[in-house]
């Protein structure tokens, strides 16, 4: 038989308040002695850290060995051992937990750790200056820590991501505090962390901004105590009195002496809170509840006890059985209060009623009908508070037949209830040993209760809640495949390399088709290769990483993995520039040059997008690179074609002709490129005789990087002749072109009767059009008409009209008898006076 609810009911306030003492789990012979150990509880249903305290003496035996060295025990809150951390470092000054149940271990030295339920950790420090001063206490909270240094100053972490440490307001203390406490960020006002300093007779608050001396006279104070939702403090003087106050100091609640409880010995071990209304004090073998008008209640125990604050009660540990004291919930205490005319009540009733077939339930129903849907949901909520499932099943089903008479209600609270109370019983089962309320699991969320399994390695109900509750699986098979890694072993069917090959092809086989059955669409394959990767699974890793889709993901962990050529396959094939740039870049800071290249070069056909990449980006950005990379890949003309390309760009002329001359090695290493290797030893040879001209003209005329034609015209101008001459044969410049670049010269220089000279030293070869036209282009008119006669007699008569003499042109053409020629000009003529002229001209010929 399953007792009534109430059997665990205890009043006070007259009858109007009970609270209620929910026995757990039976934990007997399962935990050592709590007097001898410093107790760290986790909320929410967490597990318990225990140490041994070695301020205090044991006795010579067995055990001698185990607790020779510093070890923290692990167990679950029904006494089952999940993990036992064997610490060597520094002298621990402070463990504790966090949110998602990761066991937080803080040495002298600043440095801490965060360890899992699988004893893995993180490792974190505090800094250089707390490294330098040392650490002697710490606070740890749900989401960060303060801690105290030997300078006595505080300082702040917020998060557990391993960020750097923040000093908070420096208190000024000359010794440590009598006691301290921190009230969490989460429920200040400030939303800034503050911390609470007993310092002689008052309290110090501490935040990031000020210290303020709350100016009290009670203390020094033994234990102060934040509610959990930091509206109120519990503090306890040496003497004993137990006081109650506001937050800011302004409003005393309640006091009470602990020295009047009958039967308590030896110090207040502990000081908790109840809830938000109720105080929890403890010794070695009793526990007190001061209620909220000073009205108390006694339990015992057969031993030393640890209490951990819930939001909705406190969690009581002691050496026989696991407890929970809470006030009773509004719902049940509306339905099981003796004597409750509720319609909730009313309404269990008559379903009670109707069970026994007794007409009574019609007539009960009838009676609360305006009530009804008020009544449902508030059976509804008992039902998620209660316990046992006997009462669970009771409750859901009176709130069914209530349904059952309403018109319009909406099912989803109901449906809800049934399957958060199926998943909570699930997990407050002794093996699972997490005893969570239906507030606690409305806290928090039910992927993060997923999470909490997952911790402990219980794959296979986390993924039943997960389907139950229609929750991706992903989490928990990425867990899974990870612990499955950690747990298995290369096969011993080979030796070696094979033995690992084998065991790493077996392993990944199992994976993949544990996340193809369950629908693990969303999970990434390369988190769990980097796991693998991590314990020198290196070839499970390769193989995981086959089945992952984004290449995004793939490449860096192949590139940790130093999988350099698959690294850039996937990159490639993944067709993102930004990604190939990536892995290229990555590899040619960590490998050699000559590495890099045959990496490139030995991909073949799979690379050959890689290495038009690298030649874009060494083009625009490391052109040094490029020099290298042509090198290695004995690509001449393209380090010819380069080589040139920087001859163009260098300003040196020492750096112009190195390049020239290594553009034209290149040229002549390759047989099909003879011309182009002509072309550059006759540039070189240009560039030395430039560099001979500066010389000659003392620096006064530019000749380096110039063209042979531009040479040619510079020497002409600056008066060497000969040199000019020199050039002209050893480049096999031809006529053509040097009568042309003379003629230009010359004309520059206005030396006319040398252009006289040079056009009668032999016949023209191009002519001496080309002179009448350059002198009148030049503004040299009539000194073009002297070479109008040296030209075609077809073309003179328009070359005079060029020069601007028309008389001359139309002699020309009564020369030549044209009398058509005339007549043009005749239409032509810029004036009446020439072609009156014309007109003579032409009457002489008729």
């Amino acid at each position: 038989m399953v007792d009534h609810p109430t059997a665990t009911w205890e009043a006070m306030q007259d009858g109007n308040v009970f609270y209620r003492r929910q026995q757990l789990y039976s934990v007997a012979g399962k935990l050592p002695n709590l007097s001898d150990y410093i107790v760290a509880g986790c909320r929410h249903g967490g597990p318990l850290a225990l140490m041994r305290d070695t301020s205090k003496l044991i006795a010579l035996g067995r055990a001698t060995t185990s607790v020779s060295k510093t070890q923290i025990h692990v167990y679950s809150l029904a006494g089952e051992a999940l993990l036992i951390i064997s610490w060597e470092q520094a002298k621990i000054v402070r463990f504790g937990w966090t949110l998602d149940e990761r066991l937080v271990v803080l040495n002298e030295e600043g440095v801490y750790r965060l360890y899992d339920l699988q004893g893995d950790y993180q490792q974190f420090s505090l800094g250089a200056e707390a490294a330098e001063l040392g650490v002697i206490d710490a606070r740890i909270q749900d989401n960060g820590m303060v801690a105290i240094t030997g300078s006595l100053t505080l300082l702040e972490v917020k998060g557990w991501d391993g960020g750097r440490p923040l000093a908070l307001a420096n208190p000024g203390l000359s010794e440590p505090p009598h006691v301290w406490s921190v009230i969490p960020p989460d429920v200040n006002i400030s939303r800034h962390v503050e911390v609470l300093l007993s310092v002689e007779s008052t309290i110090l608050s501490v935040d990031n901004l000020e210290v303020v001396d709350q100016r009290l006279s009670r203390g020094p104070f033994t234990h102060i105590s934040p509610s959990p939702n930091g509206k109120s403090l519990a503090l306890l003087t040496f003497s004993g009195a137990l006081w109650i106050v506001s937050t800011d100091f302004q409003r005393s609640v309640d006091e009470f002496d602990t020295n009047t409880v009958p039967g308590a010995e030896g110090p207040i071990r502990q000081v908790e809170w109840c809830g938000n209304d109720a105080i929890l004090v403890t010794w070695d073998s009793l526990v007190l509840l001061v209620g909220p008008y000073g009205e108390t209640l006694t339990f015992a125990h057969s031993g030393p006890t640890f209490a951990v604050t819930e939001p909705d009660g406190v969690r009581i540990m002691g050496p026989e059985v696991c407890d929970m004291i809470q006030k009773v919930p509004a719902s049940s205490l509306s339905i099981f209060r003796p004597g409750s005319t509720s319609p909730s009540a009313i309404l269990y009733d008559a379903w009670e009623s109707f069970t026994q077939r007794m007409p009574k339930a019609d007539e009960s129903i009838r009676s609360i009908r305006p009530e009804l849907a008020a009544a449902v949901d508030e059976c509804i909520d008992a039902a998620g508070r209660e316990w046992e499932p006997y009462w669970q099943r009771r409750l859901l089903n009176a709130a069914k037949f209530g349904r059952g008479f309403l018109d319009l209600h909406n099912p989803t609270d109901f449906v809800n209830m049934g399957q958060t109370l199926k998943v909570l019983n699930a997990v407050r089962y002794y093996e699972i040993g997490i005893p969570l309320t239906y507030a606690q699991y409305m806290y928090g969320s039910p992927s993060q209760l997923v999470k909490r399994l997952t911790s402990r390695n219980m794959h296979l109900l986390a993924l039943r809640i997960s389907a139950f509750l229609g929750l991706k699986p992903d989490p928990v098979l990425k867990h899974w495949a990870s612990a499955k890694i950690l747990r298995s072993k290369p096969s011993t069917t080979g030796s070696g390399k094979d033995a690992e090959l084998t065991g790493d092809e077996e392993v990944c086989k199992v994976i993949v088709q544990k996340f193809e059955e369950l629908g693990g669409a969303d999970v990434s394959y390369a988190d769990i290769a980097k796991r693998a990767w991590e314990v020198g699974r290196s070839g499970l890793a390769t193989k995981l990483l086959e089945y992952e889709p984004r290449a995004s993901d793939q490449v860096p962990l192949l590139l940790t993995m130093q999988e350099d050529q698959l690294a850039l396959e996937k990159a490639v094939d993944s067709g993102d520039t930004d990604l190939v740039y990536h892995v290229l870049l990555h590899l040619h800071k960590r490998l050699t040059l000559g590495d890099f290249f045959r990496l490139i070069e030995s991909g073949g056909p799979k690379l050959v997008a890689a290495s038009r990449l690298l030649e874009v980006y060494a083009r625009e950005q490391n052109r040094d690179m490029l020099r290298d990379f042509y090198y290695s890949d004995d690509r001449r003309v393209e380090s010819a074609v380069l080589s040139l390309d920087e001859a163009s760009r260098s300003m040196d002329p020492g750096a112009k002709l190195a390049a020239v001359k290594a553009a034209q090695k290149f040229f002549s290493d390759d047989k099909d490129r003879a011309f182009e290797a002509k072309m550059m030893d006759e540039s070189t040879h240009l560039l030395t005789l430039q560099q001979q001209l500066e010389k000659e003209a003392d620096g006064k005329v530019e000749f380096f990087g110039k063209s042979v034609n531009e040479t040619i015209n510079l020497c002409l101008l600056n008066g060497m002749s000969k040199r000019a001459d020199k050039i002209k044969s050893e480049f096999k410049v031809s006529d053509k072109r040097f009568w042309y670049l003379k003629l230009h010269a010359l004309t520059a220089l206005r030396d006319f009767e040398a252009l006289e000279a040079f056009s009668k030293s032999k016949r023209s070869p191009i002519g001496y059009e080309a002179f009448v036209r350059h002198l009148v282009e030049k503004g040299h008119s009539k000194e073009a008409v002297r070479y109008v006669a040296k030209c075609d007699g077809p073309k003179r008569a328009e070359l005079y009209v060029l020069c601007g003499e028309w008389r001359m042109a139309g002699a020309v053409c009564k020369e030549r008898g044209d009398k058509k020629g005339l007549e043009d000009l005749r239409k032509k003529s810029p004036n009446s006076m020439i072609a009156r002229e014309l007109d003579q001209i032409a009457s002489s010929m008729k």
